[in-house]
């Protein structure tokens, strides 16, 4: 069958007549998913893995036509498949790769005039459609294995949406997933067809464990006796899954010395050099001395690969995932229990040709307890690249997202971004921004890369690349110097420093002016919220600037720095482990543009010392580098540090001051004088009337009426006397205060002094409550009718008080004796 091709491509493409191929699940829906693209320009396409939608759709899109209006464009999740899916894609075209097909990916392309059909990774979607939004030259975007919820494919798809809708309704978009239930995806495209293959898969038969593994208990042990039962009860290649690196080495060296004759370890996982790779998927079965081989993969093995000749899974259940933290605004991998999908996605690699088996180091029961799905990148991960990405799109209002990015980790992103010079006050992108969302590396080593130049690509690359000496202490430094000499490197990883010195170049050429900054000056551009203070005593703690602390271990070449620049970071609280840094000098940290620390002047309330306490100190963030005594502070500036001793103690309430208030709460024209509104607007009216305050003994001594009469003003000061008297005038022409807090208006005097008094006293015209007390000042009786109370009660009073007070007046006629507080003559 002759391929349609583009203008100035003029050999035919012919797939090649392969029974296996031809024979592949997705071929029965193909001709559906053809009509539903053509008809209405999008799809979603739900096929199980090994149905052959990644070598077969862009093959069955070429021949509908669809690659004359211009590329197809398909994403693929990880740099293997992408290379894979070409090559494989070519093969079937019978076409050079570069030709026909190509692909492209950060750092390495195999595209020219002719290709029709370009696989890439994610990420080069971004950068394609930020250059140019109508896509111009792409008839077709196809996102492969979205059921993975990269953070790229949901970005992707967002903007693909976006400008398909605003510049280009003729662009084609079909979503393939593997696991993902489709319908929310089709929702999100304004009800896309939703196509589905069955796919093809054999039984694939569960052996679980007996028992949970103990906590804390390393896997890999148990997971090479899992493999060695595994390989004495079944034929054929084994593939194993663990969570990372680390894991994998660790296993085969376990399972070495143990394997028996004719079988062999092949590791897979991302860091790896591509033709190692290779060695991995290369199909072994049917070799001349049928060695069987053991492919150990990290979850990369589990949709977008496919390694043929695999009979037998055995799955550690375990899988890494990056976690963000707003809190500390840093990124930390983290080993989870896989999901329940991707379980049942790496169990079926055992049956896709026959029936196989799956080894499981977990129990049946605990298989209920998995989360159904894992979590989409977008819910978990940095979101400071998003936010970059999205302020050059132009702020991102309005893009359909599947999963929306979190509130809390986007103001963190947008926070640092701001601090970066990305962003301005209203949070739009500036020209520094778009440099850094130009450049293929996370912000922070962008900004690094634009202000210290060429010299810094290395230690950009390095941090990029995993770390090629693992247990080796902290020191970046020593990284360094073996990149510029990697023949004393260990063997085990000049290969991870041939990657890091060709990325080197690479980012050399997208650098920014040559500087003369040092690479500690460098990577505290990078990281402004890790620079590393030597806490005081024995134990290497550092307090960073950024609020956090972290330690190291005694041994490490950094544990005496008194200041370093952290790169890496693992753990929380005082647990949090740094695993990379450099050495800085306070020359050197005073020397960096945009970090170098700052002298503040700092008049606070400490409530440790419960004072007022003026320093002024040299500061960086949460780091105190130089801390002096602030001997001529302005006044305003301790009276404002003695109103937040206020606001930490609670205002100090006089009498005098309580009774004020509980008048002013009677009068709703008045202005709000609750705790809560009297803290808040304190500036306003009580730090006048601080003055020398600067302990909490002044606090307490403080009245402060004076200042809430001032705050009250003059006329309202007027009408609240009016309206509520603050004293009553006794017989005797003493003035009393009036207590307010109660039900009634009430006053407490001595009960002698009320004698001759014939009518109850009011206040505006209520009655005031009146609280009579003995000559030793405790309560006799509380009424609101004296006259009433000296013709009943006031008999029984004077029987029970001339007994306890004799020498005080006690008249059996109380309305015409004197008042009086004096106590009765001598005779």
């Amino acid at each position: 069958m002759v391929c349609p091709v583009a203008a100035g491509y003029v050999q035919p493409m012919r797939r090649v007549d392969d029974p296996f191929t031809l024979a592949l699940p997705i071929t029965e829906v193909l001709p559906e998913l053809v009509a539903a693209l053509q008809r209405d320009g999008m799809a979603v396409l739900q096929a199980p893995p090994g149905a052959g939608k990644t070598t077969m759709v862009p093959v069955a899109l070429w021949e509908a036509g669809m690659a004359e209006a211009g590329r197809i464009l398909m994403l693929e999740p990880r740099r293997l498949a992408a290379r894979g899916a070409a090559e494989q894609l070519a093969r079937n075209l019978s076409t050079q790769l570069g030709e026909g097909v190509g692909y492209r990916m950060r750092g390495e392309a195999k595209v020219s005039r002719a290709t029709r059909i370009e696989v890439v990774t994610e990420g080069i979607l971004t950068r394609m459609i930020q250059s140019d939004p109508e896509l111009a030259g792409v008839s077709t975007v196809i996102f492969d294995e979205f059921h993975e919820r990269s953070l790229q494919a949901d970005l992707g798809l967002a903007l693909v949406l976006e400008a398909r809708e605003a510049l280009r309704p003729d662009l084609k978009l079909l979503v393939m997933s593997a696991t993902l239930d489709a319908a929310p995806v089709a929702d999100l495209m304004g009800e896309a067809p939703v196509i589905t293959s069955e796919g093809r898969s054999f039984p694939v038969e569960e052996h679980w464990a007996d028992a949970p593994l103990p906590a804390g208990t390393r896997i890999e042990g148990p997971l090479s006796d899992l493999v060695l039962r595994a390989l004495a009860e079944t034929d054929g290649d084994m593939l194993v899954f663990l969570p990372g690196e680390g894991e994998i080495r660790r296993t085969v060296a376990a399972l070495e010395p143990r394997l028996p004759k004719g079988a062999y370890t092949a590791p897979l996982y991302g860091a790896m050099p591509f033709s190692e790779q290779r060695k991995a998927i290369e199909l072994s079965l049917g070799s001349p001395d049928h060695r069987r081989k053991i492919v150990l993969a990290t979850s990369i093995a589990e949709t977008s690969l496919t390694i043929p000749g695999i009979r037998t899974v055995v799955d550690a259940g375990r899988a890494r995932r990056a976690r963000f933290d707003p809190g500390t605004g840093m990124s930390r991998l983290l080993t989870e229990p896989v999901s329940r999908a991707e379980a049942t996605q790496r169990a079926g690699r055992a049956g896709r040709v026959e029936a196989g088996r799956v080894y499981r180091l977990w129990t049946k029961g605990g298989h209920g307890a998995l989360p159904a799905f894992p979590p989409a990148e977008i819910e978990a991960a940095d979101l400071t690249g998003l936010a970059l990405e999205l302020a050059l799109w132009g702020g991102g209002e309005g893009l359909r997202f599947l999963t929306p990015p979190p509130e809390g980790a986007m103001t963190t992103a947008r926070d640092l971004l701001a601090g970066l010079g990305a962003l301005d006050r209203e949070g739009r992108i500036t020209e520094h921004g778009k440099t850094l969302a130009a450049l293929p590396v996370h912000p922070r080593l962008g900004h690094m890369l634009a202000l210290a130049g060429p010299s810094a690509a290395p230690l950009a690359a390095l941090l990029e690349e995993r770390d090629p000496l693992r247990n080796a202490g902290t020191d970046l430094a020593r990284r360094l110097k073996l990149l510029q000499n990697p023949g004393l490197a260990p063997e085990a990883a000049r290969g991870a420093l041939k990657r890091i010195a060709a990325e080197t170049r690479r980012l050399s050429r997208l650098a920014g002016p040559t500087s003369d900054l040092t690479a500690a000056q460098a990577l505290a551009l990078a990281y402004p919220d890790r620079i590393g203070l030597r806490r005081p005593g024995d134990a290497p703690r550092f307090l960073l600037s950024g609020g956090r602390g972290a330690q190291m271990a005694a041994e490490d070449d950094l544990a005496g720095q008194r200041l370093i620049v952290v790169a890496d970071i693992e753990g929380e609280g005082r647990d949090a482990r740094i695993r990379l840094a450099l050495p800085i000098s306070e020359s050197e940290l005073r020397a960096t543009p945009g970090v170098a620390p700052a002298w503040h002047d700092l008049a606070e309330w400490s409530k440790r010392e419960r004072r007022v306490v003026a320093r002024q100190q040299e500061r960086l963030g949460a780091l105190v580098l130089d801390d002096r005594n602030w001997k001529d502070a302005p006044e305003e500036a301790l009276s404002a540090a003695a109103l937040d001793g206020i606001r930490d103690l609670g205002l100090p309430l006089t009498d005098r001051a309580r009774r004020l208030l509980a008048r002013v709460a009677l009068m709703p024209d008045l202005p709000d004088c609750s705790e809560s509104a009297l803290l808040a607007e304190a500036e306003d009216w009580l730090l006048p009337y601080l003055g020398k305050i600067r302990t909490a003994a002044d606090i307490a001594a403080l009245d402060i009426t004076d200042a809430l009469k001032a705050r009250i003003g003059w006329e309202g000061m007027q009408a609240l006397d009016r309206a509520t008297p603050p004293s009553f005038t006794t017989p005797l022409g003493r003035t009393i205060p009036i207590d307010y807090s109660g039900e009634a208006p009430e006053i407490s005097l001595r009960l002698q002094e009320m004698f001759g008094q014939t009518n109850h006293p009011t206040v505006a015209g209520k009655p005031l409550r009146v609280t009579l007390l003995s000559p030793g000042g405790r309560p006799v009786q509380t009424t609101m009718d004296i006259p009433g109370f000296w013709a009943s009660s006031y008999a029984d009073v004077r029987k029970d008080m001339r007994g306890r007070y004799p020498k005080h007046p006690w008249p059996e006629d109380p309305t015409v004796a004197d008042p009086t507080l004096r106590a009765k003559p001598r005779k």
